[in-house]
């Protein structure tokens, strides 16, 4: 029914920037947060950012990386991740994440927040 399609990573170096993509298909208007996590080889997924939505608009932003930041496409709907000044321990698959059951309860910080998930694109920062 809801279905979500991660795109924009790739190969950069140390100082790059790139911007994800998190595009929303489907009965997305209930929506009420959208999530960026990321998990790298040997580590835990742990969370980066995450936007609120309401009525099929994107509201409140917040990012654990002072380097990134989390918008959103109102019309789409899409979550973007643009991150700056990249550094190897960046390096990581980057996950969306869709809440779509329940209220905004504080910032949804954990995986279990949220109720579906993209497949992943990888993100690699080397010199």
């Amino acid at each position: 029914q809801v279905q979500l399609v991660e795109s924009g990573g790739g190969l950069v170096q140390p100082g790059d920037s790139l911007r994800l993509s998190c595009a929303a298909s489907g009965r997305t208007f209930s929506m009420t947060a959208m999530g960026w996590f990321r998990q790298a080889p040997g580590k835990e997924r742990e969370f980066v950012a995450a936007i609120s939505w309401s009525g099929g608009r994107s509201g409140d932003a917040l990012s654990v990386v002072d380097r990134f930041s989390i918008s959103g496409d109102n019309i789409s709907p899409t979550a973007y991740l643009q991150m700056n000044n990249l550094k190897p321990e960046d390096t990581a698959v980057y996950y969306c994440a869709a809440r779509l059951y329940g209220p905004w309860l504080g910032t949804p910080k954990f995986t279990n927040d949220y109720d579906l998930w993209g497949q992943g694109t990888q993100v690699t920062v080397s010199s």
